[in-house]
């Protein structure tokens, strides 16, 4: 299984027993190049690898576009949720990323709490936004 979950999910980094793996897809029907705006998708999943439950509060993202801009975006949850993980299970969520770049990259970090109350931070593992032509000076 960890074969098939490597190729589908190629980003993977493992904070404190809670793993996260990320897969991206450039969104052509949705970007318009020629309008200098590009849209990826991103599949998330979070794998709780730990003897209890963890629940998600907050997110922060740090996003870098081709000229080295970069936009942080923190807030509560994702896509409007705080998803509570129970031990050995996992928890996927799809959202998106426009850009007026071709290319660039994100990662952060997701703020967890324990059964115990206690607060953790695990990382969102870096991983590459790359348009058709990413070679391309944008």
């Amino acid at each position: 299984m960890a074969d098939t979950l490597a190729m589908f999910f190629p980003y993977v980094a493992e904070t404190k027993g809670v793993v996260v793996r990320v897969a991206v897809s450039y969104l052509a029907d949705q970007s318009s190049p020629a309008a200098g705006r590009w849209f990826w998708s991103y599949h998330i999943r979070i794998e709780n690898h730990r003897d209890e439950a963890v629940q998600l509060l907050a997110r922060h993202w740090v996003i870098n576009d081709a000229r080295g801009n970069v936009h942080e975006v923190r807030g509560a949850g994702v896509v409007g949720d705080t998803p509570r993980i129970p031990a050995g299970d996992s928890y996927d969520y799809v959202s998106g990323c426009p850009l007026d770049t071709g290319s660039g990259s994100m990662t952060g970090q997701f703020h967890m709490v324990d059964e115990q109350g206690s607060t953790f931070d695990i990382a969102i593992p870096r991983f590459e936004l790359a348009g058709p032509n990413d070679s391309e000076p944008n």
